[in-house]
């Protein structure tokens, strides 16, 4: 199977920075978009950025001009810069990919979450 392991998250004050790290491994043939997700207590799930390529991006307004998705295809890693964090921004981050595994099937696949919170 395939499995995504997150990692970067904790504490920071606001204003500050974390990179969150996020690679897939196993029976992978080819990742498609990887992403990050989030969900602060008592909230739904959402989304924070895409990636497919470097050209093919997408962010939440929430987090544009201050966060930065991109990845590196032969690590199969997406990384997540945030910069200009604000209290708002606490949350568990989720990594998410599409992926095609060995046994050409398409997986949609999630990592554990990683707690990112902002606060002084």
């Amino acid at each position: 199977q395939v499995q995504l392991v997150e990692s970067g998250g904790g504490l920071v004050q606001p204003g500050g920075s974390l990179r969150l790290s996020c690679a897939a491994s196993g029976s992978i043939f080819r990742v498609n978009a990887m992403g990050w997700y989030r969900q602060a207590p008592g909230q739904e799930r959402e989304l924070v950025a895409t990636v497919i390529s470097a050209s093919r991006t997408n962010y939440a307004d929430s987090v544009k001009g201050r966060f930065t998705i991109s990845r590196d295809n032969a690590k199969n890693t997406v990384y997540l810069q945030m910069n200009s964090l604000k209290p708002e921004d606490t949350a568990v981050y989720y990594c998410n990919a599409a992926v095609i595994t060995t046994w050409i099937t398409t997986l949609e696949v999630w990592g554990q979450g990683t707690l990112v919170t902002v606060s002084s």
